[in-house]
């Protein structure tokens, strides 16, 4: 188990550290890989209050004692599932925005490869977005913080647009909401090998995203 501090300890000897070795370390990252894809599964299929830790040793091929040499609870897996996904949002919505260009365009730019993460990403985005509510306070308020680094992006560049006065923003809070909430909703209805591709999603969202603002997609 982790004891908090990013060392291993024996699941029945928590006084006893046990050293990685390069042996031994890809063995653990395969076993918490396969426990992580289990989860995600699992969770998505029955619901997080629906599945308990045998459920996902079982769909792992582990054994449900294994589960506990690398996480605490099903909570803690609900947990690592969900920073990874909203880091993983974060890096991408950082990677789309360049500040350099209009806002318009870093608008639509940012908001064309969000709505796609969601689209491609469905599965896994459908349960970090709505399983919020079953994290620890803890873990819920470090989630939390990686969504206000999101949104905060959407909020600068809103921000900047309508002080150029290209954007019509009349509450920006509010605003932000809606484009967050315009892009989050496609993992809620969004299904693979339907008529729309995720990246045709990305393009027409980006499209409605300026027209919210008051912006000519066409000119954009």
């Amino acid at each position: 188990m982790d004891d908090g501090t990013g060392s291993r300890t024996h699941p029945l000897r928590p006084d006893a550290p046990r050293r990685a070795t390069p042996r031994t370390r890809p063995r653990g990252d395969q076993a918490r890989a396969r426990l992580l894809a289990a989860a995600l599964q699992s969770f998505v299929d029955n619901g997080f209050h629906g599945t308990g830790t045998r459920d996902i040793a079982e769909a792992a091929g582990m054994s449900p004692a294994a589960v506990y040499v690398h996480y605490s609870s099903k909570e803690e897996l609900l947990f690592a599932l969900s920073l990874a996904g909203h880091q993983e949002a974060l890096d991408l919505v950082a990677g789309a925005d360049e500040p350099h260009r209009r806002p318009a365009q870093r608008l639509w730019s940012v908001v064309n490869a969000f709505c796609e993460w969601h689209a491609a990403n469905h599965v896994n985005a459908r349960l970090v977005q709505y399983e919020l509510g079953s994290l620890t306070p803890e873990h819920a308020e470090m989630i939390a913080g990686v969504r206000r680094q999101i949104s905060g992006t959407f909020r600068v560049i809103l921000a900047e647009g309508a002080q150029a006065g290209v954007f019509r923003v009349h509450d920006l809070n509010l605003m932000v909401v809606a484009l967050m909430s315009l892009s989050i909703d496609i993992a809620r209805w969004y299904r693979s090998g339907g008529e729309w591709t995720p990246a045709t999603i990305g393009r027409h969202h980006a499209d409605i995203a300026l027209s919210m603002v008051g912006a000519d997609p066409e000119t954009a």
